[in-house]
């Protein structure tokens, strides 16, 4: 792992370099209340020649809080982080907010994007009322109050009920995620809207959804598809809102197949 310094503050970062320049490198872009390691699994399965730069969100993991920042800032943590490794292009892999942060990177760096890969995400992704709801019930009762209903979002119920090992692993990963970086993150995410700019994105971009993903649902993606010119949709059955830990051999036989046939 590698700290990068941006604005006074440290992104915890994990970087693997292309084995040769004309090898893609990709970035990834977690969900909220997650470090990056949520993607172990999909890097692993991912040619061992590509580039790959993973980061902890601000307030998440091991990146200290950013306090109060927007999706558009948190889009310029990423673009600072790609300068700092000297990666002209990158595939951005973004999930949920991610997702949020790689659309904001597509349309204010339009230069640094190669690719992107929205996973369970959308232009908006909920509503105020859902946002500042659970922002209410983490002041009263901490992240605890919100861990239950956030699994069952998460994951889908075939994974509740046969993996309930790993599913303590992620619950813990959320539980002991700062109150204060959720709420600040869960109020970007409240107020990012791309409903009226997604139209310009110029980047090869695949959508993939989860079947049984109740925070994203396939409609979602498949209107963010239909917004983003030339978009690929794909839906993966029986899977929730984070198919990188579900199914990580089906995500990275996405991305990759993604990638040779349009990115590279």
């Amino acid at each position: 792992m590698q700290a990068v310094t941006r604005n006074g503050r440290i992104l915890n970062t994990a970087f693997r370099r292309a084995g040769d320049e004309a090898a893609p490198v990709l970035a990834f872009s977690n969900s909220l209340g997650t470090d990056f390691r949520i993607w172990d699994e999909v890097v692993a399965l991912l040619p061992a020649d590509w580039g790959v730069l993973r980061y902890d969100t601000a307030g998440h993991g091991l990146s200290p809080s950013g306090g109060a920042m927007s999706i558009d800032d948190h889009a310029g943590d990423l673009a600072a982080l790609l300068g700092a490794f000297d990666i002209g292009k990158a595939v951005v892999v973004g999930l949920s907010v991610g997702g949020l942060i790689a659309q904001s990177l597509a349309l204010n760096w339009p230069e640094r994007v190669a690719g992107l890969v929205l996973s369970n995400t959308g232009m908006k992704i909920g509503t105020a009322e859902i946002w500042n709801t659970r922002a209410d019930a983490i002041r009263a009762g901490g992240m605890e109050a919100i861990c239950d209903a956030t699994m069952e979002r998460w994951f889908s119920s075939g994974f509740r009920t046969t993996r309930p090992a790993e599913l303590l692993r992620w619950r813990t990963m959320l539980a002991h995620t700062p109150a204060d970086s959720y709420i600040a993150l869960g109020a970007a995410i409240r107020d990012a809207d791309y409903s009226n700019r997604a139209g310009t994105i110029s980047a090869p971009t695949l959508c993939i959804a989860g079947s049984e993903d109740s925070a994203t649902p396939p409609a979602t993606l498949q209107a963010l598809a239909s917004a983003i010119p030339g978009a690929h949709y794909e839906e993966i059955a029986g899977v929730g809102h984070l198919p990188c830990i579900e199914v990580p051999e089906r995500t990275a036989g996405l991305i990759a197949g993604f990638i040779r046939e349009h990115v590279t």
